[in-house]
């Protein structure tokens, strides 16, 4: 069996376990943060889970680049810098803005996030600087899934950097307690932070119009999308003020 045959395995075992998990979290949200509870054994600091199950991403798709051998262009190395843009930030700068040092996550939950990543990384890296082969000349800049999925991929990643500024913002240093943010699309939805990343990751599906990048937005909204539903019932249960209008994730819809 070759490489592009696992390659293929690989993808339809992804997309299997995408939906899985998508019905899963509707029974189960993962134990961290706000929904963080004792029961899946030993712990992490928050911030040293985030980095390093997050890290993982930044570091295999690196690795892709460097060991493909397509035709290095300026569009692939655009599409290594928007991922490296996510990752970079979500590894090395967001675990250490977070505000309340004394969260632990579980490390099954960092174990999970790892090998995703690294399947993950390894799926949409590979393509685009490998089975892609010349696919990405100059030409695709122009090309009107480029230019879309990178416009949605820049919305998403300015929203979701947005809202999580907002958050952040809510609580000052040393505080644990939670309060209901406001203002921008958090007067429509609970979870901005959330529709911003599926805008992102739905984006580089599009520019890259890939089946791993597929494969990797439809993850994202498996992940996230209950996630949402959990963030926007706590919300209810704990603020009884909190506004009735107010939906999950999409705004005027859910």
């Amino acid at each position: 069996m070759n490489e592009l045959s696992i390659f293929r395995i690989l993808l339809i075992v992804s997309i299997v376990l995408a939906v899985g998990i998508f019905i899963a979290l509707f029974f189960i949200s993962a134990p961290y943060g706000r929904h963080s509870r004792h029961g899946w054994g030993l712990q992490l600091s928050n911030w040293a889970g985030w980095l390093l199950m997050e890290s993982v991403s930044a570091i295999v798709m690196l690795v892709m680049f460097l060991i493909g051998d397509a035709p290095r262009t300026l569009t692939t190395i655009i599409f290594l810098l928007m991922w490296e843009a996510h990752y970079i930030h979500r590894s090395y700068i967001y675990p250490f803005m977070l505000r309340d040092g004394k969260k632990k996550m579980p490390i099954t939950v960092i174990i999970m996030a790892i090998v995703f990543n690294l399947g993950n990384g390894y799926l949409n890296g590979r393509y685009v600087f490998h089975f892609a082969d010349g696919r990405y000349a100059m030409g695709w800049l122009s090309d009107p899934r480029f230019i879309v999925g990178t416009v949605l991929f820049i919305a998403g990643f300015i929203i979701n950097r947005w809202a999580d500024n907002t958050l952040r913002g809510l609580r000052k240093r040393g505080e644990t307690g939670y309060k209901i943010p406001y203002g921008g699309l958090y007067e429509y939805i609970s979870c901005p932070n959330y529709f911003g990343e599926i805008l992102e990751w739905f984006g580089w599906a599009i520019a890259t119009w890939s089946l791993p990048g597929l494969t990797f937005a439809i993850w994202t909204f498996a992940n996230l999308a209950p996630r949402a539903w959990s963030h926007h019932k706590w919300y209810h249960d704990k603020f009884s003020e909190y506004p009735l209008d107010r939906k999950a994730l999409i705004p005027g819809i859910w």
